[in-house]
């Protein structure tokens, strides 16, 4: 094989095995894959914005369970405008949560906060 080819081969490798880390990283379970689904079936909404880094903070408190969060986005893509549902659910600043009671918190809030609120519980810590 000539020099040319092995490297073609290594880069190609490098790539797939790349891809495959991205994947697996975001497909694996997370450790509060629980607690966010509890938080949805307790009627807890999470509004934010893409571009707001106090969401962004928020959804990093969660890991890789981020995706499971019931999150209802509420920028338009161009930052200009919020979407309807949040002019009609009248949310003024992100994040707001809002719980079944209708109470919510804004900002940036505590998971222990998040489960004392909801009655959803925490995985234990190890």
């Amino acid at each position: 094989m000539n020099k040319e080819k092995i490297i073609l081969i290594s880069v190609i490798v490098v790539i797939i095995l790349t891809i495959g880390a991205v994947v697996f990283q975001r497909t694996a379970p997370g450790k509060y894959d629980g607690f966010a689904a509890c938080l949805k079936e307790k009627n807890v909404t999470f509004f934010g914005a893409f571009w707001c880094s106090h969401c962004q903070s928020q959804k990093k408190l969660f890991g890789n369970s981020a995706k499971r969060l019931p999150y209802v986005e509420c920028s338009t893509p161009d930052r200009k405008n919020q979407t309807q549902i949040c002019k009609d659910e009248n949310i003024k600043s992100y994040p707001t949560w809002r719980f079944a009671d209708g109470s919510e918190q804004t900002g940036e809030v505590f998971l222990e906060n998040l489960a004392e609120k909801s009655g959803c519980e925490l995985p234990a810590s190890k």
